[in-house]
């Protein structure tokens, strides 16, 4: 077995990211929150599953991700955890939980941790909830930030516009990142911002950036599963970018399925006993 076979096997890690960085690989990750889906995203190779609060939009229903629980992350990410062999797990700390009370985010962030198995969180914001990452980070548990646009935050944004267009909003939006870096944070998002902020961003850290809607000078992508897949409809932001069609394709299935079964042509005689 070649020596890059066996490198793609070894399980991915937080410093793993780092190295990828500093060689110029590109950095996958997309979406996940069963076991099924899970499994099938890890065996293809992918390099990091993030259990994202979005499981709120595309599993519950929601319109937006505020109402997704503590013990629904947990839910999420230990189904995941159990079907994941390779692919580094991020799982989102929902909102409320990390919001300015540096002990309190620490309770919440060890229940993910020992309830879920994952390899580490993710957390929305800057400056403001800095020193709640900072207690979690020297807890011992790895924080990938997330910066530009934060869906946790869309009742005070009003939209889901870019992020970071004017100079003010853009150079606070650096400031973060850094404070973050310096936290101790081992990556950080960047979601819907301007590609050549982005691009910035990046070229000033020394830890990794994943970018959604981002452009193409992050050191990683991440999309929701759903939607590149194509099984979500409703969703088409200019970022998106749709590998197949699961939406007709399962429905496809589920007509002929219908249609055999009212023509009594399911099961025939090998499909029974």
């Amino acid at each position: 077995m070649s020596a890059a076979t066996e490198n793609n096997k070894r399980k991915v890690t937080t410093h793993r990211l780092k190295e990828m960085k500093s060689r110029g690989e590109k950095i996958s990750m997309l979406t996940a929150y069963d076991y099924s889906m899970a499994s099938i995203i890890d065996q293809a190779g992918m390099d990091a599953i993030l259990v994202g609060d979005s499981a709120s939009n595309v599993m519950a229903g929601n319109v937006t991700t505020l109402p997704m629980t503590l013990d629904q992350m947990i839910y999420h990410g230990s189904s995941v955890v159990k079907a994941v062999k390779r692919a580094l797990v991020v799982v989102d700390m929902p909102f409320g939980t990390c919001s300015g009370n540096p002990e309190l985010s620490l309770q919440a962030a060890i229940r993910i941790m020992k309830e879920t198995g994952a390899d580490t969180l993710k957390i929305e914001g800057g400056e403001e909830i800095i020193e709640d990452i900072r207690k979690i980070v020297d807890a011992g548990i790895p924080v990938m930030g997330h910066l530009g646009l934060m869906p946790q935050s869309i009742n005070k944004y009003g939209t889901y516009t870019v992020r970071a267009k004017e100079k003010a909003e853009a150079e606070k939006l650096i400031n973060d990142a850094l404070l973050l870096e310096k936290a101790g944070c081992y990556a950080v998002t960047l979601e819907k911002i301007p590609a050549k902020l982005a691009a910035e961003i990046t070229d000033k850290l020394s830890i990794p950036t994943i970018g959604i809607g981002a452009g193409a000078f992050t050191d990683g992508q991440v999309l929701v599963m759903h939607d590149m897949l194509g099984i979500n409809k409703d969703f088409s932001p200019k970022f998106l970018r749709r590998y197949s069609d699961l939406h007709a394709t399962i429905t496809n299935a589920v007509q002929n399925y219908i249609e055999d079964v009212k023509s009594q042509d399911f099961p025939n005689e090998n499909e029974s006993y």
